[in-house]
């Protein structure tokens, strides 16, 4: 049984030849509390518009 509420398997973004995702994955379970931390460019906010659909992954998975 699945209990991860947000699955992301291998996601990968790039823009143009900047691969700024490189094979993320990630499990949010139920009661869990994540932080994304991380320097300016690192892709904090690309990895939230993909998860919530503003941004198309290049390729991997998210599931919600």
């Amino acid at each position: 049984m699945n209990d991860a509420l947000v699955e992301i398997d291998n996601l990968h973004k790039h823009f143009g030849k900047i691969e700024v995702l490189k094979g993320i994955n990630l499990k949010v379970r139920r009661q869990e509390v994540v932080c994304l931390l991380g320097p300016s460019g690192a892709g904090k906010s690309t990895l939230l518009r993909c998860i919530n659909r503003l941004e198309e992954p290049t390729s991997g998975r998210v599931l919600i």
